[in-house]
């Protein structure tokens, strides 16, 4: 099973907000920055404007589940910061996941298909 790396540091998320490239979609916000790890980090974002603690931990809970199933599909070695917009909280779990590959794919950070 592989390890997954989470950011937490204050100073990670600024330097992703101030330095990354972002795209935008309806459900989330993903800002992305090498990081000459070999393996990918992520932080996620859930404003307190979104809802109480229970709505705001739902959120939190889709999108890591998200980023955890489609490791394999994103290239390794970048800093990625997934920040949820209001529209996230009535979303369905697919539609959540689609916003997040079409981020990946504008940055491009999606692997191409082996096959």
């Amino acid at each position: 099973m592989k390890q997954h790396y989470s950011l937490k540091k204050n100073s990670d998320f600024r330097r992703l907000y101030d330095k990354g490239k972002s795209a935008a979609t309806p459900y989330l916000v993903l800002y992305c920055r090498k990081n000459r790890l070999g393996h990918n980090r992520a932080g996620y974002t859930v404003s307190v404007k979104l809802g109480h603690a229970v709505v705001r931990n739902r959120v939190r809970r889709r999108l890591r589940e998200i980023v955890r199933l489609n490791r394999e599909a994103v290239r390794p070695g970048y800093d990625l910061v997934l920040v949820a917009r209001s529209r996230a909280v009535d979303a369905e779990y697919r539609k959540l996941e689609q916003a997040y590959l079409t981020a990946c794919e504008r940055l491009g950070l999606r692997r191409e298909a082996q096959g």
